[in-house]
C-alpha cells in the first residue's frame, strides 16, 4: 500500500503574505501538499500566492484545486502553472475542473464535457512542449512549457471517463466508501481504455470533508449537513454508496429551514444537521470524516485501507472553512498535522510492512 501524500486546501488569504506564511507554518508542520481555490470574486489570484508560496517553502507540493477553463483560457492555464514551476521545480500539479460555483458566481455556466476535453488537451499539449493546432495561423507553442501533471476534480461519470483518457491523475470528491470510489474508479478505467490508455497509469487522489469537532452531537449534525450536500448536489451519489434518500426533497427543506446556499455551504452546519433526523448516523461516514482526532484516524485509515487501488493523495478539506487566524496550535492545521497525520502514517506504515 503507498503512503498517500496529505493535503490542505485552505489557507490565510487574508493577504499574499499570509498566505505565503501559513503555506511555510504548514510544510513545517508536515503537510505534504498546499493547494489554492481559484474564485475571481472571493479570493486572491490563485497564481500569483502559489507563485509567492514557492519562493516561501522548500520541499512542500504546490498547485490550484481547482481552476477552470471557463474564466481563464486553457493556454493562459498552461502558461502561468509553468510560470509558477520555475520557481518550484518539480513540485507543482495543475487541478483543473469545469467551473462550478466559480464560474456560476459571474452569471457563466461550467465547462461542458466536450469544451473540458478540449480545454485538457491543450494544455497537456503545450505543457509537453508540443506544437498545439488552434485555429490560427500557426500552431500554438508555449516557450517556457514545463511537464507540469495536470489533474483533473470530477465526480459525475462522464467527467470521469474524460479524464481517465486524457488526464495524469483524477481528484475525486465521491465520499469514502469503497463502493463510491470503486464506481468512480470503473468510470475512470472506461475513459482510458477507450483512447487505448493503460488504466493504471492514471493516479487517483481523494477530496474528503473533514469535520474536526470534538464535540460528538456538533460534529455529527455537520456532517449529516455536508451529506445531505452530496445528494442535493449530486443525486447519484447516494445510489453510488448504496444508501437512499428517506425524507423530503432538499429544495423543500431548504426553503422551510432557511437553508441558503445549500447544505454543503449553509452558515450554520450544526442547524442543517438538525433538519435531517432521517438520515442515519451511518451515513455521514460514507461522505465525511467526523469526530475529534482518535476518530478521525479510524475512519481515514478505514477508508485507505479499503480503497479498491492505492491512492496518491488525500485532500482532508476542513469543514467548516476555518476563520484567520485559525487558532494557532488548537486550529485545524496545525491539529491535523500533530494528532492525525503522524498516527495515519505510522498505522499505514506499519500495514505496508507487514506485507512483505
Amino acid at each position: 500500500m503507498t503512503i498517500p501524500k496529505f493535503g490542505l486546501n485552505r489557507f490565510d488569504n487574508r493577504s499574499v503574505a499570509d498566505f505565503a506564511a501559513d503555506v511555510k507554518r504548514a510544510e513545517a508542520l508536515g503537510w505534504d501538499v498546499a493547494f489554492q481555490n481559484d474564485a475571481a470574486l472571493g479570493r486572491r489570484d490563485a497564481f500569483v500566492m502559489l507563485a509567492a508560496a514557492a519562493l516561501n517553502t522548500e520541499h512542500i507540493l504546490l498547485g490550484p484545486l481547482i481552476v477552470n477553463p471557463v474564466t481563464r483560457h486553457p493556454a493562459v492555464l498552461a502558461s502561468s502553472i509553468a510560470t509558477v514551476d520555475e520557481l518550484a521545480p518539480g513540485r507543482t500539479l495543475l487541478g483543473l475542473g469545469s467551473g462550478d460555483n466559480a464560474v456560476r458566481q459571474l452569471g457563466l455556466r461550467p465547462s461542458k464535457v466536450a469544451d473540458f476535453e478540449a480545454a485538457t488537451r491543450l494544455i497537456t499539449g503545450l505543457l509537453s512542449g508540443e506544437s498545439v493546432e488552434v485555429g490560427a495561423p500557426r500552431p500554438a507553442f508555449l516557450q517556457h512549457h514545463q511537464p507540469v501533471p495536470l489533474w483533473i476534480t470530477a465526480g459525475g461519470p462522464r467527467t470521469l471517463k474524460m479524464a481517465g483518457a486524457y488526464a495524469d491523475g483524477v481528484f475525486v470528491r465521491v465520499g469514502t466508501s469503497a463502493r463510491s470510489i470503486g464506481a468512480a474508479l470503473e468510470d475512470i478505467r472506461a475513459g482510458a481504455t477507450s483512447v487505448g490508455r493503460d488504466p493504471a497509469s492514471v493516479r487517483l487522489g481523494l477530496i474528503v470533508d473533514t469535520v474536526l469537532v470534538d464535540d460528538h452531537e456538533q460534529a455529527l449534525l455537520m456532517a449529516k449537513s455536508m451529506t445531505a450536500g452530496y445528494h442535493e448536489l449530486t443525486p447519484g451519489s447516494f445510489e453510488r454508496a448504496g444508501i437512499e434518500w428517506n425524507g423530503p426533497p432538499p429544495e423543500q427543506l431548504k426553503q422551510e429551514h432557511g437553508i441558503f446556499p445549500d447544505f454543503h455551504h449553509h452558515k450554520d452546519l450544526a442547524a442543517g444537521g438538525k433538519v435531517l433526523n432521517f438520515l442515519p448516523d451511518e451515513a455521514a461516514g460514507l461522505f465525511t470524516l467526523w469526530g475529534g482526532p482518535e476518530q478521525i484516524i479510524e475512519q481515514a485509515l478505514a477508508f485507505i485501507r479499503a480503497a479498491p487501488v492505492a491512492l496518491d493523495f488525500v485532500v482532508l478539506a476542513p469543514i467548516p472553512e476555518p476563520v484567520w487566524p485559525d487558532g494557532g496550535e488548537k486550529g485545524y492545521t496545525a491539529r491535523m498535522a500533530t494528532e492525525v497525520l503522524p498516527a495515519l502514517r505510522k498505522e499505514l506504515t506499519v500495514s505496508e510492512a507487514g506485507k512483505d
